[in-house]
């Protein structure tokens, strides 16, 4: 409770959660003393999905390895703790509000936005707790993101890119969204590329053309397949037979395979094969293609409803996951539970689903500021072609849809928070 009461007291040191700058977050870390300078082999991810996923897998590598690891991924899903992993373990509650208290006093009531002062304090955390690497998953953009004040690293990273927040950009294009995310990419270092939709590999490419770094692209210089049950990667060092990962849905592959890139080119690192192999059956991801199987929650359903939840908030997303339902081939009714942020492309999102649900309930999402209000988001879903109706609860949606059909596969989706609120009550 006393870190919630901190954190909403940081949202009002700045007017709008979003306002792309680095002028504040240098100011601010200067006046820390520039913890960032004191982070040696640095790993940064940017992209519009499966950023995580690569996080966690480079993780999971590394450690298995043998390697000490800090880690600072956005959103959290289940408890803001999740933001700071630090050497093992997340930042415990104490640790978690003695930093923030410190770097409040230091900023000092100075203007400054949510996610940029949170920057500054796993920053701080990170410098403290020295390790073998330091992985960064970058905010809504790079070019101007907190995270973008590094001045050395040793790889950057990007994962697939679409549309996503283009109500923030000035004519909200893809090739916008690709300048901001790829331009300012460090030289000198490395950058990966995963498997990209459509023609935005050639884009990106043209970007980063003349970045200095040694480019490393799906495609050109690693590959993968799935086959018969079977992870097959291949780059210029040989191919890899692996396990396929503990990951659902073949978008996770592309993820999978673009952090095993990284790893097998980092050679100041003692990578096996074996350690690739041990790692990727051991990935967790929160609130991405997860079925809810015990918990709370069960005692609202039946025994053969099925509850998956995917944090899926843009039309890349939907469509990696509408492809994951469509291979289900199952005969059961799909309903979905949709909580969304008021900033997202909702009729395009609720538009991929249309042959796919058979109806879809809408929810406010708790202890979120601006969630679409769930009366607007079930008339876009109308409006759709979708039938749609609202509920009070997570619990009461659950229960109503178990007495109307008890074979159902429940899908619960639309944004990290609302299944982050989803698990918290299970």
């Amino acid at each position: 409770m006393k870190i919630q009461k901190i954190l909403k007291r940081l949202l009002q040191l700045h007017p709008k959660s979003i306002d792309l700058s680095l002028n504040r977050i240098k100011r601010l870390l200067k006046d820390l003393n520039n913890p960032e300078k004191k982070l040696s082999n640095v790993i940064q991810v940017v992209g519009t999905n499966g950023k995580h996923s690569v996080c966690s897998t480079l993780r999971e590598i590394f450690e298995t390895a043998g390697y000490s690891v800090n880690m600072n991924i956005s959103p959290s899903i289940r408890r803001f703790n999740e933001r700071y992993y630090l050497i093992g373990e997340h930042i415990s509650d104490d640790e978690l509000y003695d930093l923030l208290i410190e770097v409040e006093k230091v900023n000092n009531k100075q203007n400054i936005t949510f996610h940029e002062f949170i920057c500054a304090c796993f920053f701080l955390a990170a410098s403290r707790n020295k390790s073998d690497l330091n992985i960064f998953e970058s905010g809504l953009f790079f070019r101007l993101d907190a995270s973008n004040v590094i001045e050395k690293n040793i790889a950057s990273i990007i994962t697939p890119i679409g549309m996503d927040h283009k109500d923030f950009l000035k004519k909200g294009t893809i090739d916008e969204i690709i300048y901001e995310k790829c331009s300012a990419l460090l030289n000198g270092s490395k950058i990966i590329v995963s498997e990209q939709q459509n023609n935005i590999l050639e884009k990106i490419e043209k970007t980063i053309d003349k970045n200095s770094s040694e480019k490393i692209i799906f495609g050109k210089n690693f590959s993968y397949k799935n086959k018969a049950g079977k992870f097959l990667y291949k780059d210029n060092l040989g191919e890899i037979e692996l396990p396929l990962p503990n990951l659902l849905g073949d978008f996770q592959i592309n993820n999978v395979a673009t952090a095993i890139a990284t790893v097998r080119m980092l050679k100041q690192f003692k990578i096996t094969d074996s350690h690739i192999k041990q790692s990727i059956t051991k990935i967790r991801s929160e609130g991405r293609l997860q079925y809810i199987t015990n918990g709370k929650l069960r005692k609202y359903v039946s025994k053969n409803n099925q509850i998956l939840l995917d944090g899926a908030h843009n039309l890349m997303a939907a469509t990696a996951v509408e492809k994951y339902l469509e291979n289900l081939n199952s005969q059961r009714k799909i309903i979905m539970l949709l909580g969304m942020m008021s900033n997202k492309d909702h009729e395009d999102f609720i538009k991929k689903f249309k042959n796919k649900v058979h109806s879809i309930i809408t929810l406010d999402i708790p202890n979120q500021v601006n969630f679409m209000n769930k009366e607007k988001l079930s008339k876009i879903a109308q409006s759709c072609g979708i039938p749609s109706k609202t509920e009070n609860s997570i619990e009461s949606a659950l229960n109503n849809i178990a007495k109307e059909n008890n074979e159902a596969i429940i899908f619960c989706t639309g944004s990290l928070y609302f299944c982050g609120e989803i698990l918290n009550l299970n």
